[in-house]
């Protein structure tokens, strides 16, 4: 029964503690598992971080399952109707830290892997495993360096499913053929420190940013297009100040991020804000950090494998969003990959008693096996 072997592995990822970016066995767990059935396991640790590549066969096309082993820190425990990380099962709902961010995932993942290749034991293709302890935390020495060591060696993922919690009401009514590109501006504006009750002698960085900051806020940076809604643009934090009442500041800090789609570039970003702080005369500096290029797969085999899975097996016909953050899916994608993510229902993902429903794993065990099974089935 695949419900109770995805629950099973699911509780026991749930037990280990593997708050970002420790891995706490995991891994190990899911390794062992994967090396039964056929993987070539590949551990690749950096700094504080494990990672796994796994991969059953040589030949292409490769179809690859992308997850993370870590979890968010708990918050209060007390808080908490049940410990964390022991597993326990109320009203239909397996709850802990993680159950559906993503260790319910991971187990469908897994079992679903185990059923096909014992069905199909000489499967087109190949089938891979792509496991990180850094994606809740820096997302530096994680995903982004595995996909560095395959490309060296010009490794190609041809489809990859990330399964990150993309579910709504019901599992598979949202999946995500992309996600936008993440942009962040610390800015400087300097003016000179003086005294409130001489203004002229100073030079108020405040009032000089507001009438700029008023420009960036009611600028529209593009209509996105089918897939994207427009950038946004959110001013995230504003210092200023001396710590009196009778002094005008000598400086301003703000922080800022885009959240951008395919219909702007980081560049064009970059060059528009620059170019309202200069027309308003703003003595500024910006520094940019780029955590993401927005990535999409429009359609292909990987989108209506997706499509057809859940059609048959879920009942769902699900729509296709590219809405919330930003997921790892941002360093495969960039290779050339078609990328997908699909996983459970994200309601309760980072809350207290998190959970993730029974039936669900269950559900999501069978769609990832009737993917595998369309794209490489023989």
């Amino acid at each position: 029964n695949a419900m109770s072997e995805t629950l099973d592995l699911a509780r026991e990822l749930i037990t280990r503690r593997s708050v970002t970016p420790d891995d706490a066995g995991c891994q190990e767990l899911i390794g062992g598992r994967l090396e039964a059935v056929g993987f070539r396991l590949e551990r690749l640790r950096f700094g504080e971080v494990d990672n796994l590549w796994a991969r059953r066969g040589d030949a292409a096309p490769l179809f690859c399952f992308a997850g993370h082993t870590d979890v968010v820190p708990t918050g209060p425990l007390d808080r908490w109707s049940s410990d964390p990380f022991t597993p326990e099962i109320r009203d239909g709902k397996l709850y802990g830290r993680g159950a559906a961010d993503m260790k319910g995932g991971l187990a469908a993942m897994v079992v679903a892997v185990e059923h096909f290749v014992k069905a199909h034991p000489h499967h087109g293709g190949s089938i891979a495993f792509l496991l990180t302890s850094d994606e809740e935390g820096p997302s530096v020495d994680g995903t982004r360096r595995v996909i560095e060591v395959l490309e060296a060696r010009r490794e190609k993922i041809d489809w990859c499913l990330v399964g990150e919690p993309s579910s709504d009401q019901r599992l598979g009514d949202i999946v995500r053929p992309g996600r936008r590109g993440s942009l962040t501006g610390r800015l400087i504006i300097r003016g000179k420190q003086g005294h409130v009750a001489y203004p002229h002698l100073a030079d108020n960085p405040i009032h000089r940013f507001a009438p700029a900051l008023a420009e960036l806020a009611a600028t529209q940076w593009d209509e996105g297009n089918e897939f994207f809604p427009p950038t946004s643009f959110q001013v995230v934090d504003l210092q200023a100040g001396a710590g009196a009442s009778n002094v005008i500041p000598g400086e301003l800090h703000a922080l800022f991020n885009f959240r951008f789609s395919t219909a702007s570039s980081e560049e064009e970003l970059r060059n528009r804000v620059e170019e309202i702080l200069h027309r308003h005369g703003l003595s500024n500096e910006v520094q940019w950090t780029l955590h993401g290029q927005p990535f999409l797969t429009p359609g292909g085999p990987l989108v209506e494998s997706v499509q057809a899975s859940l059609r048959e097996i879920a009942g769902v016909d699900p729509v296709l969003s590219t809405g919330g953050g930003t997921s790892d899916g941002r360093f495969i994608a960039p290779t050339g990959a078609q990328v997908i993510e699909l996983g459970p229902c994200n309601a309760t993902i980072h809350q207290i008693d998190e959970c993730v429903g029974v039936d669900e794993l269950d559900l999501l065990t069978r769609v990832y096996e009737g993917m595998l099974a369309r794209l490489l089935g023989r």
